[in-house]
């Protein structure tokens, strides 16, 4: 039987992130399957992308959506619903819009990282840094854009997510059922690592963008408690000038940084913490490929990328106290770091493509004739 013609579909590509991380598996699962996109900024996000055939979408084309695809949320649905894709199986990659587009003639397989946040739960405090007019305009369709969000998932022939916590949010939604394949942890411990410049050189780690939802300014908080503790800083966002002024002298801000360098931050870290609502929890593993322990929020995809006592400790809400006190714990703790890193290795590239390609051909089974 012939290989089955796919193509993959993903909101837009302007960051780097760990979707966008995601989507490189995904085409290197799928070799030579094409990608559509809203909008895509080769300097914005991965540099591997220049390697694949992208194709975007008329929002591509207006310069305001290139400098910051907020502005470009109005455009979104009706971009992706008038996407119709000549393809066996057409693999959406959303959080948000890539799941409007249509398969003409064949199956639609939706990986959802999460219902759009913007949207569902917490829409206040994820749109807290978005434009004001962008903001208005979503509070004002809302209804509007929950109804196409809803109708355009009911086209999927199957879903699939990061984690449980996520499957479990797109069954309240959706009343779909989701099956977790948890995406890779591609961070190679065994690459290069280039230093920062930094004294010291050992320090609690924390990685991400610095948007309003992420909750660096609790991590920030809980640093001015641990005044002898080192704090790095990696990622950059809107809230970067807040955070810095709020912060202490323990705390140095690296923005973004190489891949050399991020493997560097990761193998010298005490620890890394997080105080955001992740809907997978990927920093946990990249940090596990190093034996690095993490300090986390006992919620979302946390849950189950961190084996308490094991790889890592919980606290159980973004409180500075509570974070404080689980850095202290963690750092009064003997980790075995092979068994951390061992935890991290089930979550390979190669894992990740056998259950998608498995979830592939299981769609084209379903479409083949019986015979009589």
């Amino acid at each position: 039987m012939a290989l089955p013609s796919v193509a993959l579909v993903h909101d837009y590509l302007t960051q780097r992130g760990g979707a966008e991380r995601v989507v490189l598996s995904m085409l290197e699962a799928f070799p030579g399957a094409p990608l559509y996109t809203s909008v895509y900024d080769p300097l914005a996000t991965l540099s591997e992308f220049r390697q694949h055939d992208i194709r975007t979408l008329f929002p591509n084309r207006i310069g305001r959506i290139k400098d910051d695809h907020r502005w470009g949320l109005p455009l979104y649905p009706a971009a992706f619903s008038r996407l119709n894709i000549e393809a066996d199986v057409v693999i959406c990659s959303s959080s948000g819009f890539a799941h409007g587009a249509r398969a003409r003639s064949g199956r639609k397989l939706v990986y959802c990282y999460t219902p759009a946040r913007w949207l569902y739960d917490h829409a206040d405090h994820y749109l807290a840094s978005w434009p004001g007019p962008v903001r208005t305009g979503i509070r004002c369709a809302g209804p509007l854009l929950r109804r196409w969000d809803r109708r355009a998932m009911r086209d999927a022939s199957q879903l699939l997510t990061s984690s449980t916590a996520m499957s479990a949010s797109i069954g309240r939604i959706y009343r779909r059922r989701a099956t977790v394949l948890p995406p890779p942890n591609v961070l190679d411990p065994n690459g290069e690592q280039t230093s920062l410049d930094l004294r010291p050189q050992r320090f609690v780690l924390s990685v991400g963008r610095l948007l309003s939802y992420k909750n660096v300014d609790k991590v920030i908080a809980a640093a001015t408690q641990l005044p002898d503790v080192s704090f790095l800083v990696v990622g950059d966002g809107p809230d970067r000038a807040r955070l810095k002024r709020d912060a202490g002298p323990n705390v140095t801000f690296a923005g973004q940084i190489s891949e050399s360098q991020l493997r560097w931050s990761y193998r010298n870290a005490i620890a890394l913490v997080s105080a955001s609502y992740e809907d997978y929890g990927l920093t946990p593993l990249e940090a596990a490929s190093f034996g690095t322990p993490a300090v986390v929020l006992r919620r979302g995809g946390f849950v189950d990328t961190v084996l308490e006592g094991t790889t890592g400790v919980f606290f159980d809400s973004p409180d500075p106290v509570q974070i404080a006190n689980s850095i202290r714990l963690c750092m009064a703790t003997s980790w075995n770091e092979q068994r951390i890193r061992t935890h991290a290795l089930r979550y390979s590239e190669e894992a990740f493509a056998q259950g998608l390609r498995t979830a592939v051909n299981g769609l084209m089974t379903e479409r083949m004739p019986v015979e009589n």
